[in-house]
């Protein structure tokens, strides 16, 4: 077995002693806390408290958004909401649809499809919504970069809100209002929000200044959850606290849809993070992915029981298929990146592939080869659309805009973007773009490396450090779960649980002995160690529930022989 490159987090020692005297926490903690850049007392009271926000009308052009959706509230004119097809889009299109739908407005909501209209405003439905009589047009995750398609909509005297969080170029759209944190001239402390939380925060900001609706503001922070843990922006400032909120709502599924969405899902125990992630959030897209992206609203949005089961299990149905796709798109790109030697980025297209699942597999080859990645699905026109994925410290959205006088179209964001491109053009982009990304990294960036937040003596992994952690949830993005490392651990016996996952009894010295987890490591003697070989371990200690009983777990994440000094 190869390890991965063992990166520890640099900590000062005096903060840490001082920072664990002021709070009463353990060492551990106050290392966790250093490594999450928090170095003083108020910012570590900020951290680890469930309420915090900043006031909404610090996002730019807040108020004006604010109050011309109340002017249509009052002249009963037609508002749609326009979203983007993945879970961001979604959910916040269903949080502008759900409060002012309650606010009794006339709104309906808009979701282009990915294949048929691709991403963003496009002139074919600003067209069909004028004719529809809609006068106001409100966007959420997609307009900042839509110039010409805005100006096409004042023409035709539909006025436009735009709701994003995507990169932005220097010049806004012609729009009413461009609400998106990026832009250079904003004044909001926390730039990390994505389209549901803004959209949230417009509900709030309504709600400041013109009253409460029949929704209240708590209800839709399941949706901020959903959209903040799925689009991956960073759980920390008011994200975190609109994900612990929202983790809540979602556990106790107030809204049919979620109820039905979990119930497909399996999920029966309290919502995590990981349960969007990894259950809800899949689900969800793959209605954008395989078919459209309306029925995930309507999920969302339904007041109907019978209506919210046929959409779950008709997302269910078409996530197994995504799956199945996914698994024939990646064995087939493998084959050609294995083919030759890989180059500093991974650009792979094809006529075959399904435009949904792209991103996925741009993801897994990310995971695989450790390098940025783009996977491009080329139509019949041999106009390519494809999804870009990247290693930590690699910008994606600057390489992309190194290359574009390439492309047809670029936008996202640094770690995940999309891109347009004519076939013809492929293999001198795939050159460039690995060029840009060779330039960028140094010789370890192409090893897998595993970030680890201190050191730590088993005899300090307490109920009581626990405890603490339990006040640094939810993890994601920008607050990823702790990781220690023990170092010089006697592994008292090994065996090999449910076919392929390694369940230790380790110790450290004269330390309790602690039941250890590594899914997915199969043996130890494929890990290359054995009974009697000292071992450095980096670990996330957890909770496990077993027979009635609670007992501290180590999740091993990384292993190997200790080096003798």
């Amino acid at each position: 077995m190869k390890s991965r490159l063992w990166v520890f987090r640099d900590i000062d020692l005096t903060q840490r002693a001082a920072l664990a005297q002021a709070l009463s926490i353990s060492f551990a903690t106050a290392s966790l806390l250093l490594a999450r850049g928090v170095t003083t007392r108020d910012q570590a009271t900020a951290w680890m408290s469930p309420i915090h926000s900043h006031d909404p009308f610090l996002i730019p052009d807040m108020e004006r958004a604010v109050d011309r959706l109340h002017q249509a509230m009052e002249r009963q004119e037609r508002v749609c909401f326009y979203g983007d097809y993945d879970v961001d889009g979604m959910s916040a299109t269903s949080i502008y649809l759900s409060f002012f739908r309650g606010l009794g407005a006339d709104v309906r909501a808009y979701v282009p499809h990915r294949i048929r209209e691709g991403y963003g405003l496009n002139e074919g439905a600003i067209r069909r919504l004028t004719a529809e009589g809609v006068t106001l047009l409100v966007t959420s995750d997609c307009g900042t970069t839509s110039h010409h398609e805005i100006v096409l909509a004042n023409q035709l005297g539909l006025e436009v809100i735009v709701t994003d969080h995507h990169q932005t170029d220097e010049q806004m759209p012609p729009a009413l209002a461009v609400m998106n944190p990026h832009r250079r001239d904003a004044q909001y402390p926390f730039r990390g929000l994505c389209s549901g939380g803004l959209a949230y925060k417009v509900a709030c900001a309504y709600v400041a200044k013109y009253g409460q609706g029949a929704v209240p503001l708590d209800s839709l922070l399941d949706l901020v959850a959903l959209s903040t843990v799925a689009d991956v922006v960073p759980l920390q400032d008011e994200n975190r606290a609109f994900v612990r909120a929202g983790l809540a709502e979602l556990s106790r599924g107030a809204r049919c849809g979620i109820r039905a969405l979990k119930q497909v899902a399996g999920v029966t125990r309290a919502c995590t993070a990981e349960t969007i992630a990894f259950k809800l959030g899949p689900r969800l897209n793959a209605a954008g992915r395989m078919d459209d992206a309306i029925k995930g609203v309507q999920l969302l949005t339904t007041e109907s029981e019978s209506e919210a089961q046929q959409l779950a299990e008709h997302l269910e149905q078409l996530n197994r298929a995504r799956q199945q796709l996914e698994a024939e798109i990646m064995q087939e790109a493998l084959a050609q990146v294995e083919a030759r030697e890989v180059p500093g980025a991974i650009v792979l297209a094809s006529r075959q592939w399904h435009l949904g699942v792209v991103g996925i597999v741009a993801a897994r080859l990310v995971d695989r080869f450790h390098r940025p990645a783009i996977v491009i699905a080329v139509n019949e026109q041999g106009i390519g659309k494809g999804s870009a994925r990247t290693v930590p410290g690699f910008d994606l959205y600057q390489g992309l805009a190194s290359c574009r006088d390439l492309v047809m179209a670029f936008g996202g964001h640094p770690s995940a973007a999309g891109v347009t491109i004519h076939e013809d053009r492929l293999p001198e982009f795939a050159e460039r773009f690995a060029a840009v990304a060779s330039g960028w990294a140094h010789d370890t960036q192409h090893v897998p490396t595993l970030h680890v937040d201190s050191e730590v003596r088993l005899d300090e992994v307490t109920l009581r450090l626990l405890q603490e952690i339990e006040t640094l949830h939810p993890f994601g993005a920008g607050n990823p779960e702790p990781m220690f490392a023990g170092t010089r651990l006697e592994i008292m016996n090994a065996r090999v649980v449910g076919e392929k996952h390694l369940k230790l009894t380790l110790r450290q010295g004269r330390s309790l002995p602690f039941d250890s987890i590594g899914f997915g490591m199969k043996s130890l003697e494929e890990q290359g160690l054995s009974l009697r070989t000292p071992v450095d371990v980096a670990f996330t200690p957890e909770l496990n529930h077993w027979n009635g009983l609670d007992r501290i777990q180590l999740r091993i994440r990384d292993m190997r022989p200790t080096v003798s000094e």
